[in-house]
């Protein structure tokens, strides 16, 4: 029997030593740790706008531990920047490799009851992937509009490279959220309605 360790958790929480958006110049650094929270975040609320409006059976909370843990393999391997990973195929799928090898070698670290939780976890549906994909694309186009109305033009390519992304991505609830929930994102805390 595995002994237990907290080696696994400790190496959740260096998620916050992950920069990421490293090739572009940030008026404020986004860490993984913070992306990872915003992703539970948007995954959930994906999965609540496919219920309430689409129909879907999505597990909510499923996909916000989903969410959380969608990029847990970056503590081993860094946050590869995107023009790199997706460069060529071969890039693309070597980089999933060693991707799949990080979780792996994360998860071998937990007991074996603990290890099968997580791959529960981790062992999405299709349709799942595709919501925290889409919860992970809207960070990034969030952290584009971000950048711009602090004045940082880095982000503006970027910005049009990811609404194209999402605009072509083919999901309802990605599309919903775009249309109704997205322009928020553009206010600033005095114009939210509380």
């Amino acid at each position: 029997m595995k002994k237990e360790s907290g080696d696994f958790y400790a190496l959740l929480f260096q998620m916050k030593n992950i920069v990421r958006w490293g090739l572009m110049y940030n008026t404020r650094p986004e860490n993984l740790s913070e992306h990872a929270a915003e992703c539970a975040i948007l995954a959930h609320a994906l999965a609540l706008i496919g219920n309430e409006k689409f129909g879907k059976k999505y597990d909510p909370l499923r996909l916000l531990a989903a969410g959380l843990y969608h990029d847990m393999n970056e503590v081993l391997t860094g946050d590869l920047p995107t023009p790199v990973k997706y460069y060529n195929e071969d890039i693309r799928r070597s980089y999933k490799e060693i991707e799949a090898v990080s979780e792996e070698k994360m998860l071998s670290l937990l007991t074996p009851s603990a290890r099968a939780e997580y791959k529960k976890l981790l062992d999405l549906t299709p349709e799942e992937k595709k919501l925290v994909k889409g919860a992970d694309k809207l960070c990034a186009y969030i952290k584009c509009l971000s950048e711009l109305q602090r004045g940082n033009k880095e982000f503006a390519s970027a910005r049009r490279v990811n609404e194209k992304s999402l605009r072509e991505f083919g999901s309802e609830e990605v599309d919903y959220f775009m249309e109704h929930l997205l322009p928020s994102f553009t206010k600033n805390i005095d114009e939210v309605s509380l």
